[in-house]
C-alpha cells in the first residue's frame, strides 16, 4: 500500500499539483491519466524517491518492493537469458522456465535466448527491461508507457499478465482500451489536483465533467448572490434605518468564497486538409515484394486502396509493417511488383523516421509553413495552435523540442498539406489519451482513405474496415474489421506465447462462466445492502443541504425585515442541520470505503477467471 499525504510539486513557475492525497490500496490496479505535461511521470518519480516533493510526503511500508520500467538501458550479461535470470529472487532463482515464458510472451523467439542484448534494437532492449521488472515480482508495479515498443500480440499477452498480477499496479499509457482492460481504478491529475475513482476512464471522465458542471453552476449562483448583496449594500449603507442590515450583508459578502471561473484546458483539434480525388481507386498494388540484402520481408502482396478505404496494417514487430507503409509513400522502391497510383493522388505521410527529417534550425512556424508557401501567417499560426503551440511557443526552434513535441509538429505539417490518402505509422505514441481519442474520431470521419500501422486495439476497432495482416509467415489482405479478425482468424501463437494463464487443469470455458456468475451473485449479496445505505445517506444529505440553503436564504430575508426571533430559531436549526450533514458525510465515507474494499476483492477474483 502506498499513501500520499498533502504533496505539492512545481518546477520554476510551473505548478504541477498541490495538496494532493491518495492511497493505492491492496490489490488495486490503477490507471494514471492526465494531459501531457500534467505531471504523471513526475508523480512516479516522487513515489520512487527519485524526486523530492516541495511539501507533503509519500509513505511506503518497510520492505515493500517497487518495480518500475527503466528507460536507461544497461546490461551486464552476455545473453538475454542470463540477463533476465538475474531478476529472479529467493527460491525462484533457478526457475529458467519462468524467464523463457516471459521472453516468449514479450515477443522474443527461442533462438534469441542465447543472443547478446546488444544485438537487439532499442525497442527490444526496453522489452528486456520490462521482462526483468515483471520477473522480480515486486509488491507494486509502476509502468510508464509499457506498450510503446510492443506489438499487438505482446500487448495482448501483457494485458493478461497484468490482470493476473497479485500485487498493486499503477500504469501510465496513452492506450485507453489497454488501460481499462487491466485496471480496477482510475486516478487523474486534473487542474493541479488528483482525483481517484473505482472504475474505468469513462467513469472518471463522467465524474470530472459532473463536478465541473456543479462548480460552474455554484460559481454563477454565488456571483448572482454577490451582485444582489452588493446592490443592497450600495443602496442602503447611508440610510440609518437600513445601516444594520447593510452591515449584516457586508459580513455575508466577506465570508462568501471567491470561486474563479475555470480556465479552458487546451486540447489537440484534428482536421485534415482533404482534397477530393476523382476515381474509385487511389492505388493498385500488384505482386509487391521487398527485402534487405538477400532476405525477403514479404512477396506477392496484392491489394487496392479505394478512395474511402480505412485499412490497418497489423502484425508482430520486425515483419515489415512500416516498410510496407514506406513503399506506399514512395520513400522506398519495391524489389518486385508494382504500385499504380491515381494521377490525382495526394499523400499525407506520418512516419517515425520523418521526425528526423525536420529542419532543426527552423522554428515551428517555419517548419509548418514549409509544407505550402502559399499558406498565410494566420493559417500557419492557427495550425500551430491546433497542435498546442500557440503564441510565442510557435517561435521555438525544432532542436529544443522533445520527441513528443516534434511528433506534434509533424502532425501540424500533415494537417497543412492537402491529401486524400493518409499513411500513418504509430501516430499515437507521443499523444495523451484525449488527443488519441480526438485523432481516432477524425480518422473515422476522414472522407479520404487511411492506411495506418498501430498497436492500439481500440483505434483498430473504431477505424479499420480492412486489414493487411503479417502472420503465419505471409501477408493476408482481409476484408474484415479487427473484431471480426479476432473471432474468425485470431493470432495463431497467442496460446503458445506467454502462457501465464496456461495452467494445468485450467477450468473449461463453461466452468469459468459458472464460477464468474457465482462470484457476481455473491458480490451483489455483499454490496447491495451497502449500496442501499449509501443511497439513503446521499438522499438524506441532499435533503439537509436543501434545508440548509433555505434557512440561509430565509435568514437573509428576515434580516431585512428585522425578524430577530425567526433568525434566532433558524440559526439554532441551522446548527443542527450542519451537524447532521457532517455526521452523514463521515458515515458515508466509512461505508464507501467498505464498499470499495469488497468491490476490489471481487474484481481481483473475477480477473483471475478470464475465458
Amino acid at each position: 500500500m502506498i499513501q500520499c499525504e498533502g504533496v505539492a510539486k512545481s518546477f520554476g513557475t510551473q505548478l504541477l499539483f498541490q495538496g494532493i492525497s491518495f492511497v493505492i490500496g491492496k490489490g488495486e490496479r490503477v490507471g494514471l491519466v492526465g494531459r501531457n505535461g500534467s505531471g504523471k511521470s513526475t508523480l512516479f518519480k516522487l513515489i520512487l524517491g527519485e524526486e523530492l516533493p516541495d511539501s507533503g510526503q509519500f509513505i511506503v511500508p518497510r520492505n515493500y518492493q517497487l518495480g518500475t520500467l527503466k528507460q536507461h538501458l544497461e546490461f551486464k550479461h552476455p545473453t538475454i537469458l542470463e540477463e533476465c535470470m538475474t531478476a529472479l529472487k529467493g527460491e525462484a532463482i533457478y526457475d529458467q522456465y519462468k524467464v523463457e515464458k516471459m521472453l516468449l510472451g514479450l515477443g522474443f523467439k527461442q533462438q534469441d535466448f542465447n543472443r547478446s542484448p546488444s544485438d537487439f534494437s532499442g525497442g527490444y532492449q526496453i522489452r528486456l527491461n520490462l521482462a526483468k521488472v515483471l520477473l522480480g515480482e515486486p509488491d507494486c508495479l509502476l509502468l510508464d508507457e509499457p506498450t510503446n515498443y510492443l506489438d499487438i500480440v505482446s500487448m495482448r499477452w501483457l494485458s493478461k499478465f497484468l490482470r493476473q498480477f497479485k500485487g498493486e499496479l499503477v500504469i501510465i499509457t496513452h492506450d485507453r482500451g489497454f488501460m481499462d482492460e487491466v485496471t480496477t481504478h482510475t486516478m487523474g491529475i486534473w487542474r493541479e489536483k488528483v482525483v481517484k475513482i473505482s472504475g474505468n476512464s469513462d467513469k472518471y471522465l463522467e465524474q470530472i465533467l459532473a463536478e465541473e458542471e456543479i462548480y460552474e453552476k455554484t460559481r454563477q449562483n454565488n456571483e448572482k448572490k454577490k451582485k444582489d448583496l452588493e446592490e443592497f449594500v450600495t443602496r442602503f449603507k447611508s440610510k440609518a434605518s437600513k445601516a444594520t442590515q447593510a452591515q449584516s450583508r457586508m459580513k455575508i459578502l466577506e465570508k462568501m468564497p471567491e470561486l474563479e471561473a475555470l480556465a479552458m484546458i487546451s486540447s489537440l483539434d484534428f482536421e485534415f486538409n482533404h482534397q477530393e480525388c476523382p476515381g474509385k481507386i487511389l492505388m493498385d498494388v500488384k505482386g509487391l515484394g521487398f527485402g534487405y540484402n538477400d532476405d525477403d520481408l514479404f512477396n506477392q502482396v496484392d491489394f487496392t486502396i479505394g478512395r474511402n478505404d480505412k485499412i490497418a496494417i497489423i502484425g508482430k514487430n520486425g515483419k515489415g509493417k512500416s516498410t510496407l507503409l514506406n513503399l506506399l509513400s514512395g520513400d522506398l522502391v519495391p524489389r518486385d511488383g508494382s504500385l499504380t497510383k491515381n494521377v490525382n493522388l495526394l499523400i499525407g505521410h506520418f512516419g517515425q523516421t520523418n521526425i528526423n527529417r525536420l529542419n532543426l534550425e527552423n522554428t515551428i512556424e517555419e517548419e509548418v509553413s514549409s509544407v505550402d508557401q502559399t499558406l498565410g501567417l494566420q493559417r500557419v499560426r492557427s495550425l500551430c495552435a491546433t497542435m498546442m503551440f500557440s503564441g510565442d511557443l510557435a517561435k521555438k526552434k525544432i532542436k529544443v523540442l522533445s520527441g513528443g513535441e516534434r511528433a506534434r509538429v509533424l502532425l501540424a505539417k500533415l494537417l497543412a498539406k492537402p491529401s486524400n490518402l493518409l499513411l500513418l505509422d504509430e501516430p499515437t505514441n507521443h499523444l495523451d489519451q484525449d488527443s488519441v481519442d480526438a485523432l481516432t474520431l477524425e480518422l473515422e470521419n476522414y472522407p479520404g482513405a487511411v492506411v495506418i500501422v498501430t498497436h492500439s486495439e481500440s483505434m483498430l476497432r473504431q477505424v479499420a474496415k480492412k486489414l493487411i495482416v503479417f502472420h503465419q509467415n505471409k501477408v493476408d489482405c482481409l476484408n474484415l474489421g479487427y473484431e471480426e479478425f479476432l473471432s474468425k482468424v485470431g493470432w495463431e501463437d497467442e496460446i503458445e506465447s506467454g502462457v501465464p494463464d496456461k495452467i494445468k487443469d485450467r477450468p473449461s470455458r463453461q466452468e469459468i462462466k459458472r464460477l464468474r456468475a457465482e462470484l457476481i451473485v455473491e458480490r451483489g449479496r455483499e454490496l447491495n445492502p451497502l449500496k442501499k445505505k449509501i443511497e439513503t445517506l446521499e438522499k438524506r444529505i441532499i435533503t439537509h443541504e436543501q434545508e440548509q440553503q433555505k434557512l440561509e436564504t430565509d435568514m437573509i430575508s428576515w434580516s431585512t425585515q428585522g425578524e430577530s426571533k425567526k433568525i434566532q430559531d433558524a440559526s439554532q436549526r441551522l446548527g443542527v442541520v450542519k451537524k447532521f450533514i457532517d455526521e452523514d458525510f463521515e458515515l458515508l465515507s466509512q461505508i464507501s470505503s467498505e464498499h470499495d474494499e469488497i468491490f476490489n476483492r471481487y474484481e481481483l477474483k473475477l480477473s483471475e477467471l478470464i475465458e
